[in-house]
């Protein structure tokens, strides 16, 4: 049997087990982060050597754009104008305020830790783990005792902050001499993968959309085609991004939202049973399928030989980015907003680290030029901790916060709290990224 097929059948083999106790495990603090992650250590050249970066470069490359392309245009779509008028002064600081912040502060702190990256190299760390990941402690933000600003916050902020990175990578990676990005220059970058980018990822959604609801107001689209056809948008707006030496990742994330706010007109008329969370329904479940094995695949590739690679130093930067560079920032943006401590507290805990983490480090990894190869370490083992500890946290603090919340709500009385702000729900998604998990006996 090729080295390919023992590869398959392993992904194979440990998805379609985590699949038969996926609902037993959702009970317990295990994820199915951790367990993908842990198996692709598992079947890495750190152990059983049977996924080995040099030989599938390439297919795992595209498994990984792909699962972050997805998941990309599928958040976007989800999100509305007025999720974030109505009860929005979360995901505002969070994004408007704390983005910034947090990839100013990873950048200052790593300088000292990793004095053999460049300037931009270090920007690129705080650029790279920037971005949270619902689906790694999905519980702090399904949990119903969590007042609804929090959950809607965490949610809002989870869809569009690895959209809203993506500028910053591209112009970062393109200070970095010997990259492909470098090759346009920082001025290049911004014209082609930003502006250009959006342009064209606006111009395939609503076309995009506009065509599926005009096919729709006449009857010709079948409910599973009309699924389907929601892949040939992201693909195009991803492609047409490509073609134009562009970035793809941004074309499709701004075409999620082209895409959504084109369909939803046509819900808001009435033209149809079928709404956008139907047609949306299996692209989030394919990039959520898609997602869990570029976790096996990062656990494989990067995370396995980066952990035989292991310094103090990267070490006390993973730990400082999951605290001191998502905390402070967390702090200073939410000052004045009439949080208490605990609620403050319990939003700079969640920021976990995923799947936009690790696409965008494996792409810098692929440059191969100085440094790389320390980068991706930082953000394996950063990603790694993330996954492991807020996952393992996330279903007992956040059951905690909903009662100290429950407490305190009804202490405050007529005064209320500023918890206790109404907000839209977060979006039930279809998928496994943000989907609450089914209890025994449900």
């Amino acid at each position: 049997m090729s080295d390919g097929a023992w590869a398959g059948l392993a992904v194979a083999g440990v998805t379609a087990a985590y699949a038969l106790g996926s609902r037993r495990l959702s009970a317990t603090p295990v994820t199915s982060a951790i367990v993908f992650t842990s198996s692709g250590v598992l079947i890495g050249p750190a152990v059983l050597d049977v996924v080995d970066i040099e030989h599938y470069a390439a297919p795992v490359t595209a498994l990984m754009e792909a699962a972050l392309t997805l998941v990309l245009f599928t958040d976007a779509l989800t999100v509305r104008r007025g999720d974030l008028a109505t009860g929005g002064f979360l995901p505002g600081r969070l994004l408007g305020f704390g983005l910034p912040l947090y990839i100013a502060v990873g950048w200052l702190l790593a300088w000292p830790l990793l004095p053999e990256l460049t300037v931009w190299e270090l920007a690129l760390v705080g650029a790279i783990l920037a971005p949270t990941d619902a689906a790694v402690g999905k519980t702090a933000m399904t949990e119903p005792s969590v007042p609804p600003v929090v959950r809607h916050g965490l949610n809002a902020e989870c869809g569009l902050n690895d959209g809203l990175v993506l500028p910053f990578f591209v112009v970062f990676a393109a200070g970095v001499p010997g990259t492909s990005y470098a090759q346009e220059g920082v001025a290049g970058a911004f014209w082609r993968s930003l502006l250009l980018s959006t342009v064209l990822g606006l111009l395939a959604g609503d076309l995009g959309g506009r065509l599926l609801r005009g096919a729709r107001a006449r009857g010709w689209v079948a409910p599973a085609w009309g699924q389907i056809y929601v892949l040939g948008v992201v693909v195009s707006a991803y492609e047409l991004a490509v073609l134009t030496h562009g970035s793809g990742f941004i074309a499709a994330w701004v075409a999620g939202f082209a895409f959504g706010h084109a369909v939803r007109r046509h819900q808001a008329v009435g033209g149809g049973p079928q709404g956008p969370d139907r047609t949306s329904e299996f692209a989030e479940r394919l990039g959520a399928l898609l997602a869990s094995i570029s976790l096996m695949v990062f656990g494989a590739v990067l995370l396995g030989p980066a952990l035989e690679h292991l310094t103090w130093e990267i070490v006390l930067y993973a730990v400082l980015s999951l605290t001191v560079v998502r905390m402070v920032p967390v702090a200073i943006a939410l000052l004045g907003s009439g949080l208490r401590l605990p609620t403050v507290a319990y939003i700079g805990w969640f920021g976990p680290r995923g799947l936009a983490s690790v696409v965008l480090a494996l792409l810098v990894v692929e440059e191969q030029v100085p440094g790389t190869q320390t980068l991706g370490r930082v953000v394996s083992v950063t990603v790694a901790l993330s996954i492991l500890l807020q996952g393992v946290s996330a279903g007992a603090l956040a059951k905690r916060y909903g009662h100290w919340y429950a407490r305190t709500a009804a202490a405050a009385g007529e005064h209320g709290l500023r918890e206790s702000a109404s907000a839209p729900e977060p979006p039930v998604r279809k998928g496994t990224r943000i989907t609450p998990p089914d209890r025994p006996g449900r």
